[in-house]
């Protein structure tokens, strides 16, 4: 597996169309993998997400099981003359990870619940969650089976901050997907090593395709 950081320059006319587009930074993302083994195997599949600290300021994440060639995008979105983007191993984090341990996260996702299906609609509609205390429940509830748990504060409730929360809609083929995220940033333990390397590689919730799913883990200190 392989970490890779991307910084976007949003100035430029390719970069905000994929800015404004998930499912064009989806395709974007896709192409940097000449061989769809790099891009999905064995249970681990390329997540992506976007980190703005500043309207100027966009760094593009990408975890894939193959190094990934975002050539393309630094000719579409980035700095050709000052940057390019930086690839790490990521496996030598992930055989680190021990049940106990305490690590600094982020996590962008799409928390939504399922609606009743209609005679008009061939699946089951999903909605998403637009107040925090909802979409902080829909993390509470999956983080056990996920391999961690949410650390409390000391008035007992979780070590957590939603910021980012957003509905936005955009084009696919013929048809229009509306998407409901939100960035949550905190403190967890690990609870189950090995289902907890599962989440670093597969993602949380739904989405995935479009920018969601992604925890990534920093040093609590």
């Amino acid at each position: 597996m392989f970490l890779t950081r991307f910084q976007i320059n949003p100035a430029r006319r390719g970069a905000r169309k994929l800015l404004s587009s998930p499912h064009a930074m989806h395709a974007a993302v896709r192409s940097a993998f000449a061989n769809p083994e790099d891009h999905e195997r064995g249970g681990a599949r390329t997540l992506w997400r976007l980190d703005t600290s500043t309207p100027a300021t966009v760094y593009l994440y990408v975890v894939s099981p193959g190094r990934p060639d975002l050539t393309h995008l630094v000719e579409q979105a980035g700095w050709p003359t000052t940057e390019t983007w930086v690839t790490r191993d990521y496996d030598g984090l992930l055989l680190s990870l021990n049940t106990g341990q305490e690590w600094a996260f982020r996590l962008t996702a799409n928390p939504t619940h399922s609606g009743r299906k209609t005679s008009d609609s061939k699946e089951t509609q999903r909605f998403g969650f637009l107040r925090e205390d909802a979409q902080l429940q829909w993390l509470t509830s999956r983080a056990a089976r996920n391999g961690f748990a949410l650390a409390h504060q000391q008035d007992g409730r979780p070590n957590v901050r939603l910021h980012r929360s957003q509905t936005q809609a955009f084009k696919r083929g013929m048809g229009t997907v509306t998407l409901t995220t939100v960035t949550y940033d905190g403190i967890l333990q690990i609870t189950d090593a090995d289902a907890f390397r599962r989440t670093l590689t597969s993602g949380i919730g739904h989405a995935k395709a479009y920018g969601c799913g992604l925890l990534t883990l920093a040093p609590t200190s």
